[in-house]
């Protein structure tokens, strides 16, 4: 146990330290690449909820693809992390103008309010079709490292006893952020697919 946390760690550093080296124009370059393979992925035209995380710095911007959301009249939902465990919820984003209001917390991540209980959570009603999936480092086998919190493997565990099922979860990488092999652990939930900006 304790060597696989050491190996997330390192593989966490190493990828973070790869993503740093990236220039804004060339993260804004491949967010472009990447909202264009997804907004004409299958499963995005056919999703009717989507979950969406509101990028950091280090992570594949969702800026565009949360107005198309918006643009076909899906509903929207976007993470609140609950600081002092690994509950998250998925509430709903009204429209982009509230994406603008939102407050943001200490760990610079613009979410609803902790005591804003008026925004519908996703798996309180209708469950989710599709989550885009955040994390630090992919693999090509839908390994995910995420950064250590576990947020969304709860959140997926969450799914799965809901009704609908689990949503089809895809992840939007950098390349920088592709590893041959992340070692994981019986928690760790895989992701169906990756998208990234293939050379071939």
């Amino acid at each position: 146990m304790a060597a696989l946390r050491a190996a997330k760690q390192a593989l966490r550093k190493e990828i973070k330290r790869r993503v740093a080296a990236l220039s804004d124009e060339e993260k804004q370059r491949q967010s472009r690449v990447l909202s264009r393979q997804l907004l004409r992925h299958p499963k995005y035209l056919s999703c009717k909820r989507i979950a969406v995380f509101l990028s950091m710095d280090d992570e594949v911007r969702t800026e565009e693809i949360i107005k198309d959301v918006f643009k076909w009249g899906k509903s929207c939902f976007i993470p609140r992390y609950e600081s002092d465990s690994s509950r998250m919820d998925m509430l709903k984003l009204n429209s982009l103008q509230d994406m603008e209001t939102l407050p943001l917390t200490s760990w610079n991540i613009t979410q609803p309010a902790e005591d804003d209980n008026s925004r519908e959570e996703a798996l309180a009603a209708g469950g989710l079709d599709l989550i885009l999936m955040p994390g630090l480092g992919f693999d090509r086998l839908g390994r995910r490292l995420g950064r250590g919190k576990g947020f969304y493997d709860t959140y997926l565990e969450r799914c799965i006893r809901h009704p609908k099922g689990k949503p089809y979860t895809i992840a939007l990488a950098f390349k920088e952020q592709l590893c041959q092999e992340i070692p994981v652990d019986d928690n760790d939930v895989l992701i169906d697919e990756i998208l990234y900006e293939d050379e071939e």
